[in-house]
Order: structure tokens, then sequence, then C-alpha cells
């Protein structure tokens, strides 16, 4: 056989070792630590998560030590209560929230990577990840919706966090994903840069109303954010589904920093 029909026909793998070369000379780096990671398509072989990447899934580089750190907290101890300071004249008490990991170590760090260094795929990531444990869970339901940033925010950042989040989480659990459901009626402040539960609860009082497009009576819906702290964000975006006339609602997040367990299911 000539040279060029071996070529040709890739009996000399040119592509493999213009692989190896390329990640040796420019590995790659860690999504969320930023240190040199496997540049190896590692979650190819998962369909689940192929099916719910917005991109390629190797997109997506994490080094063993970041991606080890994603271990979610034991069944019992990801459901709580919403909101963590419960205040009198609630009309939700026992609104579920569900969050699957400790905002700690990789996953407190992903959370900045995703929305200031612009990562949608690593969001992607925790999207499935907070979907299947959802799904070993056994939790379901008719309808996933995002949190909405405000347009501002939106148009800063380029994309939303939480739709990027909800979309995977979706497709994992084989339900229908609904980016528009919920609206922004005006822009908040950030959460984070409220010191106090007075100041939060007001930053957020009435800040979501459904959309006229959908009519979503009877239904069990989940709501998802990036990160639960004080629960005040979920709940008045469960509030508003409720008000639309929503069955059953179930506020998830893929991280939060409660200490206290609530074991009832959704």
């Amino acid at each position: 056989m000539s040279v060029s029909k071996a070529w040709k026909g890739n009996i000399f793998p040119v592509s493999a070792f213009l692989k190896e070369t390329l990640n040796f000379m420019f590995p790659s780096c860690c999504a969320v630590c930023g240190k040199m990671a496997d540049a190896d398509d590692r979650f190819s072989q998962y369909e689940d998560f192929s099916k719910a990447f917005r991109d390629k899934p190797s997109s997506l580089h994490l080094c063993g030590k970041c991606l080890s750190s994603f271990a979610p907290n034991v069944p019992d101890k990801r459901w709580f209560f919403c909101l963590s300071n419960p205040y009198e004249g609630d009309p939700f008490p026992d609104l579920p929230l569900y969050m699957p990991l400790t905002y700690e170590n990789a996953a407190r760090r992903a959370v900045p990577a995703i929305k200031f260094g612009k990562k949608p795929e690593l969001a992607n990531f925790l999207g499935f990840l907070l979907g299947s444990c959802l799904k070993c869970d056994s939790v379901h339901a008719d309808l996933a919706v995002p949190v909405p940033l405000s347009s501002s925010r939106m148009k800063e950042r380029g994309f939303n966090q939480a739709e990027e989040i909800a979309r995977p989480a979706a497709a994992v659990l084989d339900i229908p994903y609904a980016g528009n459901v919920l609206l922004r009626t005006r822009k908040t402040d950030r959460q984070t840069e409220l010191g106090d539960n007075v100041s939060r609860i007001s930053n957020v009082t009435n800040a979501f109303r459904t959309s006229d497009e959908w009519d979503i009576r009877g239904l069990n819906i989940i709501v998802i954010d990036d990160v639960a702290t004080t629960g005040f964000t979920l709940h008045e975006a469960a509030s508003a589904l409720y008000e639309a006339g929503a069955a059953k609602v179930l506020c998830a997040a893929f991280a939060g920093n409660r200490m206290i367990k609530n074991a009832e299911v959704f």
C-alpha cells in the first residue's frame, strides 16, 4: 500500500497524534480552579450528560480534585425549608427546597467561574448533577422553570446561569424546560450585596410574575436557581407560580449553605 493510501485510510493516526501534541503543548485548564486538567472527553460515555449539554461535553474540563469535590450530600441532607429564617404570616411556610451539595470547596468556586468567567458549560455540568440527584431521589414534575434575570443583568452577563442549570436538569428528568414562564417585574439588587434579611426580603418582594403565554394551573413545577442562601428569591418565584395556579412547587438549587435538614419529600 502506498504512503498516500495509508494516510487517507487513517492507518496512520494523524488526528490522534495532533490531538495529543496539542494537549501537551496547550494543556486544558480546569473550569473551576484554573489548574491543569485532563483534556480528554471524560463525560462522553454518559448518555444523559451528553444530551443535557448545550455544547459538546468536551468543552468542559475539570481537574480530578475539583471533580471529586462535587460529591452530593446523602439523600436525607438534601431537603430543607425554603426560607432559612421563616416569618409569621408566610403563605407558604412549608415550601420545600432541594439542594444536593453544600456551598463549599469547588461548588463555591464554581459560581463566580460561571457568572464572571462566562462559563455556561460549567453551569450545564451542575445542572446535570442536580437533575441526576433529583432523578435518583425519584422526584418528578410537569415542568422545570429557571429563576429569570433582569434584562440589564442578562445583557451584562450574556446568559442566565439559572437557565443553563435548569435546561440540563430538565433533560435528565425528561420533563419540559420552560424558560419563559417566570418574568422579572423589576430590576433587583444582588442579594449577596445586602447585609440583612429585611433588605433581602424587600429587594425581591413581588419581583416576579408569570407570563400570559402560559397556563400552569394544576401543574407540579420545579423552580431552579444556582445557589440558595436565605431562600427569599426562590420563595418569591414560587409565590408567583402558586398565584398563577400551580398545584405544587419545589424550589431547587445545586448548592447552599444550610445546616438544618428537612427530610420531607416533594
